[in-house]
């Protein structure tokens, strides 16, 4: 329960960042949107966690803990906002450390957890894509 109000809190986080970067782009001239546009690319081109935007296929050992699971999909996943990860992810943690649960269940949780976070970031990049 507790992890859901985090993840909450997360999103509202990002909307209100993105809120608050559409106010300002709507206050501007058409000539400067167009500028901030091509400097958006331009940082999000040369951003070095982004990669290019695809997941790394980085393979599962057989034995692996779930602190090397965590890192092992962060590095695969660089491009995801780990923020927006957080609240499932520790809640994840805390079902293997506290209540028990076998590390592989919670492994497979995590890989699911973050193709689904990057099956979203894709498909918003997606329809982003179709509006230009």
């Amino acid at each position: 329960m507790g992890a859901d109000l985090k993840a909450q809190g997360a999103r509202r986080k990002a909307e209100g960042a993105d809120k608050d970067l559409l106010d300002l782009f709507g206050l501007l001239a058409p000539g400067q949107q167009d500028k901030l546009l091509a400097f958006a690319e331009i940082l999000a081109a040369r951003a070095p966690a982004a990669g290019n935007g695809k997941a790394a296929a980085i393979p599962r050992p057989a034995r692996e803990t779930v602190t090397m699971a965590i890192r092992r999909l962060v590095r695969s996943y660089p491009m995801l906002d780990r923020r927006l990860l957080m609240a499932e992810a520790s809640e994840l943690v805390a079902q293997h450390a506290l209540q028990g649960r076998a590390a592989s269940e919670v492994i497979d949780d995590f890989e699911a957890l973050f193709v689904r976070h990057y099956e979203q970031q894709k498909a918003k990049g997606e329809s982003r894509k179709a509006k230009v």
